[in-house]
């Protein structure tokens, strides 16, 4: 399990809950997607569990020592009084796999077995479910049931990106604990521990490309982030008359092996887009929002659509390099 970086108000307003013997039953853990809601859940989940065990004394914070039996049985999926809902994962006939498009009403039925009985290994047990967004509405609507008169020392940890969608009756009934994008130095952090090889360029571009979001900075990793926004940025100052920045890029980001690299280029020209037109003022501030508007449509179509990946990396390079005209 990932250790949790930052997120200190967060961690406060759990811990002193937990201290003050005021613990909700339920509690909303909501903010943009990548900042570590999940590493939260899980980390909350497992002090919880470990406190309520009797085992071995515990450090302060929400840490669990790795060698304790807690952490032992979390992490090898066989705690018996730790349940985690999620999408499931389907393997079709050729091996290629699927993620299911919600969390179901089965699944949350599943629960219904553990609630029947007291906990195993101590006085609580912990349900964390990531995210909440993703639960069908039958079952959203029988967990809504277990969250009105939840059985005896439960937890629930509710993962959520968009809390403004969830049903007012499952919100009402949880304590919301808001996160925010972690500082760049932060994310760095969490992928210095992720990415023990990489070199410190690559962690700085990674760590910008997440946006305070380390999940998200993490999709970036080996893919040379670094490179594709020095090419980005040389066509936003540098334009490219003759076509051959272009034309290079296009040819190294098309074909099934650069796909996941096509897919990060498409996701960072317009965000480098939006970065130029913060420090834009009159007709040029006009023309850098043009530009982010065309980029945004274009990179938003290019995979729904299947566009053809050479064309379009071309076609955006013409946007970034419309950037270096004089407005």
């Amino acid at each position: 399990m990932t250790s949790l970086v930052g997120h200190a108000a967060a961690q406060l307003a759990f811990l002193s809950a937990l201290r003050s013997g005021t613990l909700h039953h339920a509690w909303l853990l909501a903010g943009p997607e990548g900042v570590g809601k999940a590493t939260f859940a899980h980390a909350a989940a497992l002090r919880l569990l470990a406190e309520a065990s009797g085992g071995p004394e515990l450090p302060p914070g929400l840490d669990v020592p790795a060698n304790h039996p807690t952490r032992s049985l979390a992490e090898a999926g066989s705690h018996p009084d730790l349940r985690v809902l999620t999408r499931l994962t389907k393997t079709s006939d050729t091996g290629a796999e699927t993620v299911a498009r919600s969390i179901t009403i089965d699944q949350v039925r599943g629960l219904l077995p553990m609630f029947a009985t007291t906990p195993s290994l101590g006085a609580r047990r912990v349900v964390v479910i990531d995210a909440i967004d993703d639960l069908e509405r039958a079952g959203a609507n029988a967990l809504l049931k277990s969250l009105e008169e939840p059985p005896a020392g439960t937890v629930f940890l509710l993962v959520s990106h968009a809390p403004g969608r969830l049903l007012p009756t499952i919100r009402s009934r949880c304590r919301t604990v808001r996160f925010s994008p972690l500082p760049e130095a932060e994310v760095r952090q969490v992928l210095r521990s992720a990415l023990p090889e990489a070199g410190e360029e690559e962690l700085a571009a990674t760590a910008r490309a997440g946006e305070g979001a380390p999940g998200r900075a993490l999709r970036f990793a080996g893919l040379d982030v670094a490179g594709l926004d020095a090419a980005i940025e040389r066509l936003m100052r540098q334009g490219d008359p003759s076509n051959a920045e272009r034309v290079k890029l296009a040819q190294a980001l098309s074909g099934k092996s650069a796909q996941a690299r096509y897919e990060a280029f498409l996701d960072r020209a317009p965000a480098a887009i939006a970065a130029e037109a913060r420090t834009r003022t009159g007709p040029a501030l006009r023309a850098a929002l043009d530009a982010h508007r065309d980029a945004r449509d274009l990179a938003g179509s290019a995979l729904g659509l299947s566009l053809d990946a050479q064309a379009t990396v071309f076609e955006m390079g013409t946007i970034l390099a419309r950037l270096a005209s004089p407005a």
